[in-house]
């Protein structure tokens, strides 16, 4: 019988206790190995070091494997944890990925990369570790198609600005006028700048669509002093921007063809029978309620995302690059969101409480949710209301969060279920559930309190 009060919580999958296990304290030319077993009725530590290279790290996976190892750590420094978690991996041990501030050692002790392996392979057995997310390696393989994209999307952007400032040296003031250095207006004009041509009134004559109405003022902008060297450096920044152009078509294809071949989505476990359930609970955020959709059976993952207010077809490819189609790994919604930093760390001790700055997460997929609740801020519906109730009280920056959150929490429920697409809630979703006779009492018990008499009357 349980206490009136009393908790039940049952530990995690990774919180078990284990017999034999191994620790690895990367380094970028050896990892420190630790094995710690039971002999005699005591636990022994075994340290010694093992090249980071391909064959002695097999080697090491096959020794592993015949000492029947459960679990083997690693600690994510930098990039050098990659060739230890593939190469011991794919020996078929189990493999967990930890953040260095879940592993810090104890005070006090020597901080060697001995003592570290050996602290890690301790906390191992007793399954004190929170694994990190590592997707399987067709996921790995398609977040470096994306994440290359973005890069070389923001090496085209500065030779853009590159250009732009070069323009302003040679007094050509185009960039004032026009919109962006993007368009085939500009590209026309400064490839005719590039050839020899000097005469603004031609160049603002290559103007196209709405720029021809602009004509007198590229006129004034086009008059400057662009010479031979400005020309020579204004070619090869083109030269530049048009080769990076090839490159992210030839990326988004390969993206294209990666997607198409991911396995299809898997939804989370059922409940299970002692009242803890491993799906969400979509009570209180309207945002995780799932909408099946039985009319557009089978759409892809791409094409569901981006049904989402902000989520372009090239966002949805990051979330899924980043996050993958399996949301088995994250149970619930609120998972997902934690994993990305969304979330803000809770602080209580006795009766207080505060809430954290909201930590360092996926860069990539947290700049995309950004952009993404940037712009859904800006539309007519349940995520653009939802930001503006939260700004008027929490700032910009916190409504964006607020707002990215509320994506993200879609997109989990958009993932498990292959059978939901996305339904708007609406922007009148907060407004159509307000409870007015309570709100009638409060704005009464406000009048009243500057000493006031209140009497209602129905509207005619």
């Amino acid at each position: 019988m349980r206490r009136a009060g009393v908790e039940e919580i049952p530990d995690e999958e990774y919180e078990r206790v284990l017999d034999r296990v191994c620790a690895i304290d990367v380094a970028k030319e050896s990892g420190e190995v630790c094995v710690r077993v039971s002999r005699g009725g005591r636990r022994y530590s075994r340290v010694w070091t093992v090249k980071a290279t391909t064959r002695a790290i097999l080697e090491l996976g096959d020794q592993l494997a015949r000492e029947e190892i459960e679990k083997v750590t690693l600690e994510s420094t930098s990039d050098y944890w990659r060739i230890f978690f593939y190469l011991l991996e794919a020996c078929g041990l189990d493999v967990q990925l930890v953040t260095a501030r879940d592993v810090k050692n104890v005070p006090g002790r020597p901080k060697t990369d001995k003592h570290d392996s050996v602290w890690l392979a301790k906390l191992t057995e007793e399954g004190l570790l929170r694994p990190s997310f590592v997707p399987p390696r067709e996921t790995r393989v398609l977040r470096d198609y994306p994440r290359m994209r973005v890069d070389l999307v923001r090496d085209r952007t500065r030779h853009y600005q590159r250009l732009e400032k070069l323009l302003e040296d040679s007094l050509i003031k185009v960039s004032a006028v026009a919109s962006t250095l993007t368009t085939v207006s500009v590209r026309d004009m400064v490839d005719a700048l590039i050839r020899g041509e000097r005469d603004p009134r031609k160049l603002a004559g290559l103007a196209r669509g709405r720029m021809r109405h602009k004509h007198d003022a590229l006129v004034e902008a086009l008059t400057g002093q662009f010479d031979e060297h400005h020309a020579e450096l204004a070619q090869i920044l083109l030269g530049q921007i048009d080769a990076l152009d090839i490159e992210i078509d030839r990326i988004t294809a390969r993206i294209n063809q990666l997607i198409a071949d991911l396995p299809a989505a898997q939804p989370p476990a059922a409940d299970t029978d002692d009242g803890h359930t491993d799906r969400a609970h979509p009570g209180d955020d309207p945002t995780t309620q799932p909408q099946p959709d039985a009319g557009r059976p089978g759409l892809p993952a791409v094409q569901r995302l981006a049904q989402i207010p902000g989520i372009s077809i090239e966002g949805a490819q990051v979330i899924l690059a980043e996050v993958g189609t399996d949301m088995t790994r994250f149970p619930t919604a609120q998972h997902l969101v934690s994993w990305s930093k969304l979330c803000p760390r809770t602080i209580q001790s006795g009766a207080t409480h505060k809430t954290g700055r909201t930590p360092k997460g996926n860069p990539y997929l947290k700049g995309i949710l950004g952009q993404a609740a940037g712009a859904a801020a800006r539309t007519d519906t349940f995520l653009g209301e939802r930001y503006r109730r939260v700004v008027k009280r929490r700032g910009k920056g916190k409504a964006l969060v607020a707002v990215a959150r509320s994506t993200l929490t879609i997109v989990w429920h958009l993932l498990a279920d292959p059978s939901t697409t996305f339904r708007d809630l609406g922007p009148d979703y907060y407004t159509s559930r307000i409870d007015k006779e309570r709100k009638i009492r409060n704005h009464i018990r406000q009048i009243e309190a500057l000493g006031y008499n209140v009497t209602l009357a129905p509207a005619a």
